[in-house]
C-alpha cells in the first residue's frame, strides 16, 4: 500500500531507541531525496540519515551553514512520511545559539526526526573532513546541548566532536565526556584516522557511539562489522548515494551532449516499471478505484 495512505502512529526516536539496544551496528544511509530514501528501505535498511553537506549541494550550496531550520525542516518532514523510518538529522551548528535551540528542536521532533546532531563548529561551518576548522568552547556547546534537552519531548539528542583534527583524541574524548554530562545521548567523533583511535574512544566514551564512513576524507574504509567490533553502535554513509547519482549524472549528460542520444546507457538506468514499483504506482490507481465503486445514494 503506498505510504500516503499507510501512515504508522509511532514514535520515530522510541523506534530508534529500540535500534540502539539490539545486537547489531545500525547502518544509516544518506538519503538527499525522499525517493533515495525510499530506495534505502526497499534495500532493508531500517534508519536513514540526512547529511547537511548532502541538502546544501541538493540545494546548489557547499556545506557552510546557508540552508535555514525551515527548510531543512520540510525535507526532514517528506523523508519521513515516504518512509516511516527513524531519521537522524545533521543540523549543523544548530541554528543558532542557546536562545536559538527550542525552535530547532521543535521543528525537527514535529517534522518527525528521531535524532539530532549536533556540531561543536564555529560559523561558518565547514565539512568535518576539512581542513581549517574552529570550534566553539565546550562550554558553549554544553549549552546548546543542554537546551535542546530542556525542550524535547522524546527527540535523542547526538553530539559531534571535531577537536581530534584540531587538538587531538585526548580533547575529542574530553569534550564528549562533557556532553554527555551536558545531557548528548549519542557522541560523534569526527574524522577520526586509525584502528587505534578508535579504540581508544570508545575505551574512553561509555555511550552509544556514531562512526562516518564518509568517502574521500580522513577516514580510511572500514567496514561496518570492524566499527562494531570495536564499540561503535552507528555507522553512516551520508554522501554515497548523491555521489554515486551525481557520476551517473554526469555520465549520461555528457553521452546526449557527444551524441544526441542516451540509448547507450539504458541498462544503467533504472526503468520505468522499476520506478513505479518503488512508487506503488499500482497502489494509488487502486485506492482511486475503490473510492469510485462507493455509493452513497
Amino acid at each position: 500500500m503506498p505510504w500516503m495512505f499507510n501512515q504508522r502512529e509511532y514514535s520515530a526516536a522510541a523506534e530508534f531507541k529500540k535500534q540502539l539496544a539490539g545486537d547489531k551496528i545500525i547502518m544509516a544511509p544518506g538519503a538527499h531525496s525522499a525517493l533515495v530514501g525510499m530506495a534505502a528501505k526497499n534495500a532493508g535498511f531500517q534508519s536513514l540519515y540526512i547529511s547537511g553537506a548532502a541538502f546544501s549541494a541538493s540545494r546548489g550550496m557547499p556545506d557552510i551553514g546557508y540552508y535555514t531550520v525551515t527548510e531543512l525542516a520540510e525535507y526532514v518532514r517528506g523523508l519521513y512520511r515516504s518512509t516511516n523510518l527513524p531519521i537522524i538529522v545533521d543540523v549543523d551548528t544548530g541554528f543558532g545559539e542557546v536562545i536559538h535551540m527550542p525552535r530547532t528542536v521543535f521543528e525537527m521532533e514535529e517534522a518527525g526526526a528521531a535524532v539530532i546532531q549536533m556540531e561543536d563548529q564555529k560559523l561558518p561551518k565547514k565539512c568535518g573532513h576539512l581542513d581549517g576548522k574552529e570550534l566553539v568552547s565546550a562550554d558553549d556547546m554544553c549549552r546548546k546541548i543542554e537546551a535542546a534537552v530542556k525542550i524535547r519531548k522524546d527527540l535523542l539528542i547526538m553530539a559531534r566532536t571535531d577537536a581530534h583534527a584540531i587538538f587531538g583524541i585526548e580533547e575529542a574524548v574530553k569534550r564528549a565526556k562533557m556532553y554527555i554530562n551536558a545531557g548528548a545521548d549519542i557522541i560523534f567523533p569526527e574524522a577520526l584516522k586509525t584502528e587505534e583511535e578508535f579504540r581508544h574512544f570508545s575505551s574512553e566514551v561509555k555511550i552509544p557511539l556514531l562512526a562516518n564512513m564518509t568517502e574521500f576524507g580522513k577516514t580510511p574504509y572500514y567496514s561496518a562489522s570492524q566499527f562494531e567490533q570495536w564499540g561503535y553502535k552507528i555507522v553512516i554513509y551520508p554522501v554515497t548515494s548523491l555521489r554515486v547519482a551525481m557520476k551517473a549524472v554526469e555520465k549520461v549528460f555528457k553521452l546526449i551532449r557527444e551524441t544526441g542520444s542516451q540509448e547507450a546507457m539504458l541498462d544503467e538506468m533504472q526503468t520505468r516499471k522499476e520506478l513505479y514499483a518503488l512508487l506503488d504506482y499500482d497502489g494509488y490507481g487502486e485506492f482511486d478505484e475503490g473510492v469510485a465503486k462507493s455509493k452513497y445514494i
